[in-house]
């Protein structure tokens, strides 16, 4: 019988199992509670036409991405100019990487010790991933001390890929927050205090999960960021959050998925919305994705796009510790409510 050592999974089963005789043999509610999940296809934008010589299609174009990011927090984009090629190379990549056995995966210099699996913090099956990942700093990427182990290709095609995306996120960035007054090529740069160092690349692997039907692949969640760049394969899983119900994204090949997150909702004064989204295990399949984080500097001032804020100035540091103390101490995130101003808090009693 093979050892911890020799498996490629996490034990994901013994933390499932662990939790379940905690909860007193009681399997938690389905994910999808009582109302039924519908999958829909996201608002979709042709990045394609922000390049257009037409200054009335440009325009177009931005309108569709603030209406896309008020009305939902996602969408789609296509036009994007990262290759199919790549993101195939890219996926193939992520398969021989998780296929190592756990405990190379979990040795501290692979990646500059990126590897996460499951949650630690868990206290109950509600709050368990069934998933692995490895959340690696773009800085590191081609550091020195930043060990790939046997998979030589592996660096240059993340490389590739974080170059490609960083590249989609700061082109929708730079148009939502233009969309809002921000001037392009201003004494500040949107967002402030981010470049190559500060952003990081999300290789994520969901497990085909035997357990109970609706198994969070990934807790629902916002994203503690500006802005996520999403490519997931074709077995789907991702849902969201739309007007008070779970909608499951239907998979599109050609697309990357691009999401709001915390800092652009507190930045835009609530216009943008940070949308709370989950991952839902398949019970047949495994499924991969890649993600790209575009966040500031730890001591980066989120700002505003405009006074009256109804946030109190915080820097990206700041939010961080305070995400992670909440999560220690109550299990949740709490997010940005903990940085809205008392006025705003009473408004809205």
């Amino acid at each position: 019988m093979p050892t911890l050592a020799d498996q490629a999974d996490p034990p994901l089963a013994d933390s499932y199992r662990a939790l379940l005789r905690a909860g007193n043999g009681i399997a938690p509610a389905p994910a999808t509670e009582s109302l039924a999940v519908l999958e829909q296809d996201l608002p979709m934008i042709d990045l394609s036409r922000l390049s257009s010589g037409d200054a009335k299609e440009r325009e177009a174009c931005a309108e569709a991405m603030a209406r896309a990011a008020s009305e939902w927090g996602f969408f789609q984009v296509t036009g994007h100019g990262v290759g199919r090629a790549l993101l195939e190379e890219m996926r193939r990549e992520q398969a021989r990487l998780f296929r190592l056995p756990f405990d190379a995966k979990e040795k501290a210099g692979l990646l500059n010790g990126s590897y996460r699996w499951g949650n630690p913090t868990a206290t109950s099956l509600r709050q368990l991933s069934w998933s692995e990942a490895f959340h690696v700093p773009l800085a590191s990427i081609s550091g020195e001390d930043c060990d790939y182990g046997k998979l030589c290709s592996l660096r240059g095609v993340m490389q590739e890929v974080a170059d490609a995306m960083s590249r989609v996120a700061d082109t929708v960035a730079g148009a939502l927050a233009e969309s809002l007054g921000h001037r392009p090529g201003g004494p500040t740069a949107f967002p402030a205090g981010c470049d190559g160092t500060t952003c990081f690349l999300r290789l994520n692997r969901y497990p085909a999960c035997p357990f109970a039907p609706e198994t969070f692949g990934l807790v629902p969640h916002t994203d503690s960021d500006f802005l996520t760049i999403l490519c997931q394969d074709h077995v789907g899983g991702l849902q969201l959050m739309k007007d008070s119900r779970w909608v499951a994204v239907k998979p599109r090949a050609d697309a990357l998925i691009v999401n709001i997150g915390d800092l652009f909702q507190a930045w835009s004064n609530n216009r943008y919305k940070s949308v709370e989204h989950k991952v839902v295990a398949n019970s047949k399949a495994e499924r991969f994705s890649v993600a790209y984080f575009l966040c500031p500097s730890n001591d980066s001032l989120v700002g505003t796009c405009g006074e009256p804020s109804p946030y109190y100035p915080f820097t990206f540091g700041e939010y961080r510790r305070k995400v992670q103390d909440d999560v220690k101490r109550t299990g949740k995130k709490i997010g940005l409510p903990n940085f809205l101003k008392l006025s705003t808090v009473d408004g809205q009693k």
